[in-house]
């Protein structure tokens, strides 16, 4: 046991909604008996609402006044643009913190593992969602939309993001929060085609319903289904007789509603089904000329409806084609990483040496780092409420780190090691600024996207 006065110190690293529910927890559980300091590679909070949620989102994305609210307690501190494993070490958290949480997210696409997956005009999803968000380490990146045709291989519901921004009109475009230079890039885009493409049929297909409804909305473009691919096989309607699934009944519906309607917009959105991409074509520059696909029909094996190849392939021409198919994390810099499933090994939050392996005291992670990219902005809420209630359980019976140097000494730390780290107030001046910016031009924001615009906008550089 400890002395019930010690006040615990906690570092997280990473400024997304798993950290920030992490904080709001500790403050919540803890009144007056914690300190949480946060960090992140970025000046900017907020990991995916800022970077990652769609930019015609706005509602969704009007979850960062929670986390404002949970960065106005005192014993809150934010230090942006100092990166775990660079700016800063483990030694560095070790020695000035009781426990450390990591809640870094997962920053990288799965890979295909096909011919031509690394074409030019082969891109992540993780790199477009990022570079039409504005995210200062994409911001330089280039796509080329002088093709008419797209292939999005996926169908989960930043596939379906994809391709919506894909089919954006400028009238659409100009009420969201995109980067001016994606805004700009994809008014000249000569796309008229986006293909979606998934492996199993549409009773499968990852994407939710309010995702799915969105497309009957577009401006510009009118989504489109094949009849032969949206009919379904004998084991998946006897699995929905004897489960009835409302949601899953109702994706049918609204599918159905698109098949073999034809091209009145501008655009049309092609949703496909029971298709594994094969290969990427190239042309003799090594560009991306198409994919091939092989078509597939639904098996139940295991328990589970699976996607099995019929040996009849179909390739679609395209010019530029989007991978996503499922995230995973990165390592971090002296940190356990579990490379088959792309995330920090733990036990119900706690790290461990590796899978199956022995506890780290005082090391803890959140978010999808610790579980995989399974569930939305909301399932971080109560994942990271029950990490707090092990870590509060741990500190009190003696399970921490005994950290020797004083409280608050992070900052004389980062300022000896001349690192010009952002805090919350700067941040929310940035915020200021680019809301103003935003209101001149009639847009939710008009985003910085670059760190020195940001610093220089600040009086830092």
């Amino acid at each position: 046991m400890v002395n019930s006065k010690t006040k615990l110190r906690v570092a997280i690293i990473g400024s997304g909604p798993a950290g920030f529910y992490v904080a709001d927890s500790i403050f919540k559980k803890k009144p007056s008996g914690a300190v949480v300091d946060m960090f992140d590679l970025l000046p900017t909070p907020h990991g995916l609402v800022r970077h990652g949620v769609a930019p015609d989102h706005q509602k969704i994305k009007a979850i960062s006044k929670v986390y404002d609210k949970i960065a106005d307690n005192p014993d809150f501190r934010f230090f942006g643009l100092v990166e775990f494993g660079k700016d800063i070490v483990l030694t560095d958290l070790k020695s000035r913190y009781h426990q450390i949480v990591f809640a870094t997210g997962a920053q990288t696409d799965r890979k295909l593992g096909i011919p031509g997956e690394d074409a030019e005009g082969s891109r992540t999803a993780t790199e477009f969602v990022a570079w039409y968000n504005g995210h200062p380490h994409f911001s330089h990146l280039d796509f080329n939309l002088s093709c008419e045709r797209a292939v999005v291989i996926g169908v989960g519901n930043v596939a379906v993001d994809v391709a919506r921004i894909l089919c954006l009109s400028e009238n659409e475009r100009k009420k969201t929060d995109m980067a001016d230079y994606a805004e700009k890039k994809l008014a000249v885009s000569n796309i008229r085609e986006i293909v979606m493409a998934g492996r199993r049929g549409p009773a499968q297909a990852a994407f939710t319903n309010p995702e799915l409804r969105e497309l009957t909305a577009l401006e510009e473009a009118v989504p489109s289904t094949f009849a032969d691919e949206m009919r379904m096989d004998t084991m998946t309607q006897n699995l929905l007789k004897l489960n009835p699934d409302v949601q899953t009944e109702r994706k049918l519906e609204i599918l159905s509603g698109f098949s073999g309607r034809t091209a009145s917009k501008k655009k049309t959105l092609r949703l496909r089904f029971l298709l594994s991409p094969v290969s990427i074509e190239t042309d003799a520059k090594g560009r991306v000329c198409g994919v091939t696909f092989e078509k597939n029909r639904i098996e139940k094996r295991n328990g589970n409806m699976v996607a099995v190849g019929t040996g009849e392939t179909e390739t679609i021409e395209a010019g530029i084609v989007f991978r996503s198919i499922g995230y995973r994390g990165v390592k971090l810099t002296d940190i356990p990483f579990d490379d088959t499933a792309g995330r920090i090994p733990n036990t119900d939050g706690r790290v461990i040496d590796g899978p199956g392996g022995m506890t780290l005291t005082g090391l803890y992670t959140a978010g999808w780092i610790k579980r995989g990219p399974i569930g939305v902005i909301g399932t971080n809420k109560a994942d990271s409420s029950r990490i707090v209630d092990l870590m509060l359980e741990d500190f009190a019976h003696g399970k921490r780190l005994e950290p020797s140097e004083p409280e608050g000494s992070i900052s004389a730390l980062l300022e000896e090691r001349n690192m010009p780290y952002v805090n919350y107030a700067e941040w929310k001046k940035l915020d200021g600024m680019e809301k103003e910016l935003g209101e001149k031009e009639g847009k939710p924001r008009v985003k910085y996207t670059k760190i020195k615009d940001m610093l220089t906008a600040l009086g830092k550089c």
